[in-house]
């Protein structure tokens, strides 16, 4: 799936264009009738949002208009929100959004939360006019979908982080240094290999708004440990 979505010669590059590209392949994928991605920053606040089509857009929205929601649950909890029945004790436990999105067609969701260590980057939902669970072959292909987007997300940071360097003619070998220093105290606090203590930087810095350089600076300088920030 990874190579396919890769090799589309039809995706868009732009961040939200490629996000509700990859919403309409997930559709597919689970047989949903929609999917929508909620970008937020480490507060909750959402700053992007995509989805396959504009239906599956505003059961995303009404998450954020009403304050509740699988997509705010999955966020908070930092675990997937399977309601396969959205007329069960859903309705308690959402009383302003299952009802409306029930109203509307919207039978059964599945929140997968955006992360990576103790970074959390967004949600992505699942939405079906039918009650059922999702079969194990489709929750490992929305648990793919939602890492696809992780990376989507990230490789953007590691863009963002690129082209500011390069414009503020600060890539230079001492700044090259401190990052590959902070990716190996990364690794010995995390006990984890180097290129998944890169990833966990990037993580932090999309979630936080900041740019990898600063998180680099501050692991460097024992101001941020990642050790103490694990889940």
């Amino acid at each position: 799936m990874r190579r396919r979505i890769a090799a589309d010669p039809g995706a868009p590059e732009d961040l939200a264009g490629l996000l509700g590209h990859v919403c309409r392949i997930a559709a597919g994928e689970l047989t949903a009738s929609g999917v929508g991605v909620s970008v937020m920053t480490a507060d909750g606040t959402r700053s992007l949002s995509a989805a396959s089509a504009p239906a599956s857009e505003r059961f995303e929205d009404l998450q954020f208009l009403v304050g509740e929601g699988p997509c705010l649950d999955a966020f908070g909890t930092r675990r997937p929100v399977l309601i396969a029945d959205l007329s069960s004790y859903a309705m308690t436990r959402w009383p302003l959004y299952a009802p409306a999105a029930y109203e509307d067609g919207i039978r059964a969701v599945f929140a997968f939360p955006l992360q990576v260590g103790a970074a959390r980057l967004g949600v992505m939902d699942v939405f079906r006019e039918r009650p059922g669970p999702l079969t194990e072959l489709q929750l490992g292909s929305a648990l793919l979908m939602a890492d696809i987007i992780v990376e989507a997300l990230l490789d953007r940071q590691e863009n963002r982080d690129r082209q500011g360097f390069t414009d503020e003619l600060v890539w230079s070998v001492g700044n090259r240094a401190q990052l590959f220093q902070a990716q190996g105290m990364v690794m010995v606090q995390l006990g984890i290999p180097l290129s998944e203590a890169m990833a966990r930087m990037r993580a932090h810095a999309f979630a936080e708004n900041r740019r990898l350089d600063d998180i680099a600076r501050d692991v460097v300088n024992r101001t941020l440990r990642f050790d103490q920030d694990a889940p």
